[in-house]
């Protein structure tokens, strides 16, 4: 489970973020690539923009689902 005391610096606010234990697996950009982006060194990625509708959440959603590491979390905000 992501650890919202640990979000990534990046993430811009709102409930959806990635924490530090992302490795870089490109699994969670198939599923948001409109939401999320590597940082400028291709070490994480994190949330660049917040879902705003029902689409943009469900791929927020598929994202988390598919993370290997559980880096990615929704905390409710």
């Amino acid at each position: 489970m992501a650890d919202k005391a640990s979000k990534q610096p990046e993430n811009v606010p709102g409930a959806w973020f990635v924490d530090t234990t992302c490795t870089p697996c490109r699994v969670c950009l198939e599923e948001a690539p409109n939401l999320l982006k590597y940082n400028d060194d291709e070490t994480y990625v994190y949330f660049h923009k917040q879902p705003e509708n029902d689409e943009e959440n469900g791929a927020a959603q598929r994202a988390m689902d598919v993370c290997p590491t559980l880096a990615i979390g929704n905390d409710g905000e």
